[in-house]
């Protein structure tokens, strides 16, 4: 995982103070509370851009689950339950998803800005 580290640009006190909010950068919806109350930290506001694209990669993957799901359903005759298989292939999916907000966490509680591997090149908040 040889990825930028950036820590060099946020003050000690920066990190010190806003760990919690880069934790709950990678819960998920939760990334939205960094977002609105730690606008102000920078070490927070990075840790936020992270989650935010793991979030939008979540959601890219429940919509195609839905769509696998209703394929299914529509090729077997309104089926009420997923086919095994689409529910086990958004599993795998979902796996590298849950290693790199691991991957985060851990880079938050050791006081680290340093990018996820693939997806932290990705900016969406400045």
């Amino acid at each position: 995982m040889n990825t930028p580290d950036s820590t060099g640009q946020f003050t000690q006190e920066d990190i010190n103070a806003n760990k919690a909010m880069g934790v709950l950068s990678y819960l998920g919806i939760l990334v939205l509370i960094p977002l609105f109350a730690a606008k102000e930290s920078k070490f927070a506001r990075f840790h936020a851009n992270q989650g935010l694209i793991l979030l939008i990669l979540y959601g890219i993957l429940m919509v195609f689950r839905i769509l696998l799901g209703a394929i299914w359903r529509v090729r077997y005759f309104y089926v009420s339950i997923a086919h095994p298989g689409v529910t086990w292939l958004t599993l795998l999916l979902s796996l590298p998803l849950l290693a790199l907000s691991i991957i985060g966490i851990v880079n938050v509680v050791n006081g680290r800005a340093k990018e996820l591997p693939v997806v932290g090149k990705f900016k969406l908040i400045k």
